[in-house]
């Protein structure tokens, strides 16, 4: 079974576009929670250059069960960390899990 990577797609507030890019971006808030997890490989940060507000998150594992792990371990902050980021954005969507 190979890496685990899931994607979320984001709408973003045009007044809060620098802020979210801060919390989603490759040091950034959600980055720095998921580096405190064993298994975590990496984030990207995509803007889709027609929709100027729309943006994909890709974040890769090195299997589900290490993303699994990190979500019961952290559960507590990846929630807090959710609450804070909500209004950043006007619609958020997952767009699948893969493995490579």
């Amino acid at each position: 079974m190979g890496q685990y990577i899931y994607l979320w797609e984001f709408q973003v507030r045009a007044e809060r576009q620098a802020e979210f890019e801060r919390h989603y971006g490759a040091d950034g808030s959600w980055v720095t929670l998921f580096r405190q997890a064993p298994g975590y490989i990496e984030t990207l940060l995509l803007r889709d250059r027609a929709q100027e507000l729309r943006y994909v998150t890709v974040d890769r594992w090195v299997s589900v069960d290490a993303y699994r792990a990190f979500r019961e371990e952290f559960s507590r902050q990846y929630d807090e960390l959710d609450r804070l980021c909500h209004e950043l954005t006007t619609h958020e969507a997952p767009l699948g899990e893969f493995t490579d």
